[in-house]
């Protein structure tokens, strides 16, 4: 099929799904103690969890610009059409970067086919849609079927966190120091998911990790009774994120499942030991 599959950097996915589907990432950026990084799934930044723990302030994030994208998008054999799935509009500029961009080329190259999706997710979310994309490409669909079918996907993804820490919220300002200090000293937990909207709220405070965990794993069949694939990310966790996600194949009949590191725009806020899990709802 003579699609390119795009994506920026705040996708998360295995390698495996990389070599698979030849995606072409548009990274994006973070300083941390003012040094300037490119980040995106497939560029390693090992040290990241330890440059995060020594900054006295959370690393700074910014999109990619419309011209990052014209020249991603440029760079794609005219004789194929594009397809790039973005982090949701809800949390970055990055959506309207991306549009932007396409725009920019479509002026000079008006018969073009670029889509620029909304996900309304970010992380293992992207990785979801990208196998899914995967499997319909298989089957030689056309390209504004498969546009069309991806976005009958992204209203139905849900995507819920449970972080571990409140380090990074604290020092990002997304969480009152006092409230920060209270909450650590009576062991409370945060259990996120990304709205309808693509924007990413709290869902619940639990207290206690073990309670957080039963909860983030009971929530998936509060939601759905498709169990197709589940997609799962972890903060420099593997152990932990090995043992979940048996858990919730242990209790959900699951067909797939992918499992991914988390990349260094969503480790951001979600911290060491925070998870990720993706699946489709009914």
């Amino acid at each position: 099929m003579n699609i390119q599959l795009m994506t920026d950097g705040g996708a998360d996915f295995p390698f495996s799904i990389q070599e698979k589907l030849n995606i072409k990432v548009v990274p994006l950026n973070i300083e941390i103690n003012g040094e300037q990084y490119k980040v995106s799934p497939d560029k390693e930044l090992p040290e990241l969890y330890d440059l995060m723990k020594s900054s006295p302030t959370l690393p700074k994030t910014s999109a990619p610009s419309p011209q990052d994208f014209y020249n991603a998008y440029k760079e794609v054999d005219k004789e194929k059409a594009i397809i790039m799935l973005s982090i949701s509009k809800g949390v970055s500029g990055t959506y309207q970067s991306a549009v932007i961009g396409r725009d920019m080329l479509l002026e000079e190259e008006p018969d073009r086919q670029i889509e620029v999706i909304n996900t309304k997710t970010a992380s293992c979310g992207i990785a979801l849609l990208l196998h899914e994309a995967s499997k319909k490409m298989v089957e030689n669909i056309h390209f504004h079927d498969l546009v069309h079918h991806l976005k009958e996907r992204v209203d139905k993804i849900s995507t819920l966190f449970v972080l571990k820490t409140l380090d990074n919220l604290i020092k990002g300002g997304r969480l009152d120091k006092m409230k920060g200090a209270i909450a650590k000293t009576l062991n409370i937990k945060l259990l996120l998911k990304a709205t309808e909207e693509g924007v990413i709220d709290v869902a619940e405070k639990v207290r206690g990790s073990k309670k957080a965990m039963r909860r983030f794993v009971d929530q998936i069949g509060e939601k759905t009774t498709e169990f197709d694939t589940i997609a799962l990310a972890h903060g420099n966790e593997e152990g932990t994120a090995k043992k979940i996600l048996a858990e919730i194949k242990a209790k959900y009949p699951f067909k797939n499942s992918i499992m991914m590191d988390m990349g260094p725009l969503i480790a951001n806020y979600a911290g060491q030991g925070g998870l990720v899990i993706s699946f489709f709802r009914d």
